[in-house]
């Protein structure tokens, strides 16, 4: 079996990873909150995650891995969305039209998501749907005097964890207390207590419970979900480092106080976060972008996976675009050498040991390079399919559109052997211009000539010649 390493936040080192049941190896990974569709940040825990799951079904069997990611279906702003719908006419409750909205951006998530060869999860529960254990759990946490309820709303008492509180972000309390920014409410006893339940208006999504009509806090729900799902113990919990403080550090505190027998996590991992062109993505900066508009621009979703992985997702990754053009040329060429091959029976072990030195991903696709280097089509087929590229069904943006590109090879191949006897060059330059603006990279050599699809080929602009 082959062993696997990976970087726990929590202890800060890169230690063995030792499933605590080797049949039943459990993952869970913060999902979206699904008020929009997902921007190019929200698909990189995705795709490094995926990678994740594909190596530990690799490694485990598939048959002894539950992977969980949850959808954040109760959040303001879902409300605010669907009453701006309702203000615009739509018909139906508000309550209809969150659940309208949540439902549409859960299926565009896993639509483009997808696009991205991402594997859809064991479970992907909503938050929705487990309000009954939150409430049970918050009920548990006051009957434990890590709670108590004020004006409506129920807080955890950081200093009832005080001392366990913050040592997965490395923080005191006191420190967190400096730098963050924390909501300032007369009914709170600490200005770090967190939010458990909080009042719901009458037209806003709410459920009844022992505090009053109202709806769970953020952080409640992914310790409640995990819980149902996976236990009080399991083996990973993953996220972007943005969730490691509060989201995560909460977590672990009402988790663990909720249910002290278990060790909810045993690993973390955090994957950094992803910039375009150099520059923080943002909005004011004009290079925020959906994974949907990169889909309709035309950039295949296997290209965007590619991007990805060629940083180590413990390293800011960025996005550009002469990376996306160059995984393209990558990607064609790999398509092309393996086209009607059968994959090897197994990954070549330079691939899968990479993965499992803690998910070395760049690593992988070196030796990938090297197979396809070398030739070894079905090896490079066999490693590739292990990071979710290459795969059947992801083909489809690499085909040639029917060209017989071999024949315009040799066309040009002719117009080159005349123009060396006639010294008239005219030809040849007119068919190299043609292939280059149908998007092809024209090689030559002394002995032959090779027309290789690169970033926007475009068939089509080839039916003239």
């Amino acid at each position: 079996m082959t062993p696997i390493k990976l970087h726990n936040t929590r202890t800060r080192t890169k230690e063995d990873f030792e499933p605590i049941d080797p049949d039943n190896v459990r993952m869970y990974v913060c999902g979206p909150t699904v008020y929009d569709r997902a921007h190019l940040g929200n698909a990189r825990p995705v795709v490094v995650f995926d990678v994740l799951y594909r190596l530990l079904r690799h490694v485990y069997g598939a048959d002894h891995v539950k992977y969980v990611r949850n959808f954040t279906d109760v959040d303001d702003k879902i409300n605010a969305t669907a009453l701006s719908r309702k203000q615009a006419g739509a018909e139906g409750s508000l309550e209809h039209l969150v659940q309208e909205r949540s439902n549409e951006t859960i299926g565009w998530y896993l639509h483009d998501m997808g696009a991205l060869a991402a594997l859809e999860p064991d479970e992907m529960p909503r938050a929705t749907q487990y309000i009954v254990p939150m409430v049970a759990m918050i009920k548990d946490l006051i009957a434990k005097g890590h709670a108590y309820a004020a004006e409506g709303h129920v807080l955890f008492a950081v200093d009832t964890w005080k001392e366990d509180y913050g040592k997965l972000s490395g923080r005191s309390v006191d420190d967190m207390i400096a730098g963050a920014r924390v909501e300032v409410a007369p009914y709170k006893k600490n200005p770090m207590d967190f939010v458990l339940w909080k009042p719901s208006t009458d037209d806003l999504p709410g459920w009844d419970s022992p505090w009053g009509r109202g709806r769970p806090g953020w952080h409640i729900e992914c310790s409640a979900m995990s819980y149902e799902l996976l236990g009080d113990s399991f083996d990973i919990h993953g996220g972007g480092n943005d969730l490691m403080f509060p989201h995560h550090e909460n977590e672990i505190a009402q988790s663990k106080c909720a249910h002290p027998e278990g060790q909810f996590a045993k690993v973390w991992l955090h994957n950094e976060m992803l910039q375009v062109e150099g520059k923080k993505m943002s909005k004011s900066l004009g290079n925020f972008f959906t994974v949907h508009e990169l889909l309709e621009q035309g950039v295949p979703g296997e290209v965007i996976r590619f991007v990805f992985l060629q940083t180590h997702y413990r390293k800011p990754m960025d996005w550009t675009e002469k990376k996306a053009r160059e995984a393209e040329v990558t990607l064609r060429k790999w398509r092309a050498l393996t086209a009607g091959i059968e994959p090897a029976a197994s990954a070549a072990p330079s691939v899968v040991g990479a993965l499992a030195d803690d998910l070395n991903t760049a690593g992988a696709i070196t030796e990938l390079h090297r197979l396809a280097a070398d030739g070894d089509a079905a090896e490079l087929l066999a490693g590739a399919q292990i990071l979710g590229l290459l795969s059947p069904e992801m083909g489809s943006w690499a085909e040639t559109g029917g060209v017989d590109l071999a024949s315009h090879a040799e066309m040009l191949a002719k117009a080159r052997l005349d123009a060396m006897n006639s010294k008239d060059f005219s030809e040849v330059d007119r068919l190299k211009a043609a292939y280059i603006a149908a998007g092809l990279e024209v090689r030559m050599s002394k002995d032959a000539v090779e027309l290789v699809p690169g970033a926007g080929f475009d068939a089509a602009k080839l039916e003239d010649l």
